[in-house]
């Protein structure tokens, strides 16, 4: 299985992604595209997801946004995302050209601890299931899994989906392809794009989803080969916290942009099956 990063022809680099699937046995890869062409990265980590060295998070000075001084952050309730180990993740380059500057889909997954979850569904009067999102006209699908590939409980309701975790719990990222067609996706957790830890824009590059495929994200991408982990943990000890801030800390968003030319989506198959050949019955008129 592949991830791959697209990257748009006409401005800055991007990264594409090659991983395996939600399984967690067998190799994983990712690709990424670079600006002046229509490519992305392709790189896989290790067998089964296995960790490597141990990878901190990086100092304030090695993460200085420029200006500003990160102070200390009050406690607030809930969940974050924590800066985990380091995960082999290698990457290559792959070409994709977007259609259209907009994305195709999508989609928007809150996360919470199991006290949190639980008190903005009742919030919006909702109960839990296990919750994969299907975006667009739900040819894809989005969710996040546990270390295991088991698909994390949550709520759906009022158009939110509230995903349940728990403090030290690691997870994966996971979007699947039920189309013939590729999928560039950018990914952001707690606001921050999962490439290059950066604030989030849909309009930098993303990882690359093959037809049919399974992207796997394991984490926020320290180099071509690895990713620290994504883990669960206190708000005041995310990622986000220690560098930008935690104003968006307990949301992950993801962009899906469809590649330049024909997608067969489930809806424009559900458009050629129910064609009518006998649309309406009348005496034939000139051309407009």
């Amino acid at each position: 299985m592949r991830i791959d990063v697209g990257v748009r022809t006409h401005s800055m680099a991007a990264v594409c992604l090659l991983l395996g699937a939600c399984a967690m046995g067998g190799s994983r890869q990712a690709t990424v595209a670079t600006s002046g062409s229509p490519g992305g990265y392709h790189g896989a980590p290790s067998s089964g997801g296995d960790f490597v060295a141990s990878n901190p998070a990086p100092s304030h000075a090695a993460i200085d946004r420029g200006s500003s001084i990160v102070e200390p952050v009050p406690d607030r309730p809930g969940l974050g995302t924590s800066w985990g180990e380091a995960v082999s993740a290698p990457i290559s380059f792959s070409p994709f050209v977007r259609s259209a500057g907009s994305p195709w889909a999508e989609v928007l997954l809150h996360y919470n601890d199991a006290h949190g979850a639980s008190a903005h569904a009742a919030y919006l009067g909702t109960h839990p299931q296990p919750l994969e999102v299907y975006a667009g006209d739900g040819s894809l699908s989005v969710s996040l899994v546990d270390q295991h590939g088991r698909t994390l409980p949550g709520y759906a309701a009022n158009g939110r989906s509230l995903v349940v975790g728990e403090d030290g719990q690691r997870y994966r990222l996971v979007v699947r392809n039920a189309t013939s067609a590729r999928f560039e996706v950018v990914a952001s957790v707690d606001g921050l794009d999962v490439i290059d830890g950066q604030p989030a824009d849909p309009n930098r590059r993303g990882y690359l989803v093959d037809p049919h495929g399974v992207l796997v994200i394991d984490g926020f991408r320290t180099s071509d080969d690895a990713v620290a982990a994504f883990r669960f943990g206190k708000v005041a000890e995310s990622y986000a916290a220690q560098t930008s801030g935690d104003r968006n800390v307990g949301v992950v968003g993801i962009a899906i942009f469809s590649e330049r030319g024909a997608v067969w989506t489930r809806g424009e198959l559900g458009r050629r099956d129910t064609a009518d050949p006998f649309p309406q019955r009348d005496y034939s008129m000139p051309p407009r």
